[in-house]
C-alpha cells in the first residue's frame, strides 16, 4: 500500500515507536494481518497523529491514560516507550498514570505502573 496518508503514517509510527519495532511488525504481516498493519499505519498514524491540534506528547498523554484504562500492558509499554521517545519525563508519565488510578481505578494504575517501570528499565538498557 502506498498513499501520502500512509506514508506520512509510516513517518510518524518509526519516530514514536522506532524503526525496529515498526521494521519487525510489517516484516511479520501475512495474509491474514496486513490489512491492519495498513489499516493502523493510514488511519491512526497518518490521519489521526498527523493532524495538527495537539502536539506528539499531548498524544502520547492521552494514549497512555486510555491504553491504561482498557488494561492493555503490551500496547501501553509500546507506548510509554513511545512518549519517552515523543520527550515525556518519567515525572509527566506518573502524573498521566495517577490520573488513570483517580478515573479508572487503583488497579488500572497499580498494572500501569509495574509496566511503567518495566519500560523505563528497557528504555535505559536500549531496548
Amino acid at each position: 500500500m502506498s498513499s501520502e496518508k500512509y506514508e506520512k503514517g509510516l513517518e510518524i509510527r518509526r519516530r514514536v515507536l522506532g524503526d525496529d519495532y515498526v521494521n519487525r511488525s510489517i516484516e511479520n504481516a501475512n495474509d491474514f494481518n496486513q490489512p491492519l498493519q495498513e489499516l493502523v499505519t493510514e488511519y491512526c498514524w497518518g490521519h489521526v497523529w498527523g493532524r495538527e491540534g495537539l502536539s506528539m506528547q499531548e498524544r502520547s498523554m492521552i494514549n497512555l491514560a486510555m491504553i491504561s484504562a482498557l488494561n492493555r500492558p503490551h500496547e501501553l509499554k509500546l507506548h510509554i516507550r513511545g512518549a519517552l521517545r515523543n520527550g515525556l519525563s518519567q515525572e509527566q508519565i506518573r502524573e498521566v498514570l495517577l490520573q488513570v488510578g483517580i478515573y479508572c481505578g487503583v488497579p488500572a494504575a497499580v498494572d500501569s505502573f509495574r509496566i511503567a517501570r518495566e519500560a523505563f528499565a528497557e528504555a535505559e538498557e536500549g531496548m
